[in-house]
């Protein structure tokens, strides 16, 4: 049985078939819900069985796509968690280091007094023992 019907958009992603019109006998019409699409056969100029197959290797290509925008959602969502987990050690770590450079800051910075005062006696002893010295 050869079709003489005219297809438009013969490269398309739609197999062949124009998106909303497929074929002269075949059209969509509106309905109230999303999932459905309702198709008003013409008899005289349908040829029911290759709209059929061809329907259904749309509905197949259309499944392979959602499989393939599922799967690389599910692999997006996993690097984004891994990254997440990531940035957390990473704050972790840095929380850490800046603690402990806080605690060497604090030691060094003691011990930098302890040797002011050290040096402050020294002077203080030597001015003492220059002046008694200087006395006699």
């Amino acid at each position: 049985m050869a079709s003489t019907s005219n297809r438009t958009g013969g490269g398309s992603s739609y197999g062949g078939a124009a998106p909303y019109r497929s074929r002269d006998g075949l059209s969509t019409r509106p309905v109230a819900s999303s999932d459905e699409i309702q198709l008003r056969i013409d008899p005289m100029h349908a040829d029911l069985d290759d709209e059929i197959s061809g329907l259904r290797s749309q509905v197949k290509q259309l499944r392979n796509v959602a499989q393939e925008i599922g799967s690389e959602a599910k692999f997006q969502k996993d690097f984004l968690d891994q990254l997440q987990m990531t940035m957390i050690k990473a704050q972790a770590g840095v929380k850490n280091n800046i603690r402990k450079l806080n605690k060497s800051i604090i030691k060094h910075g003691s011990n930098h007094i302890v040797h002011v005062v050290l040096f402050a006696l020294f002077c203080f002893f030597v001015v003492y023992m220059w002046s008694k010295v200087s006395r006699t």
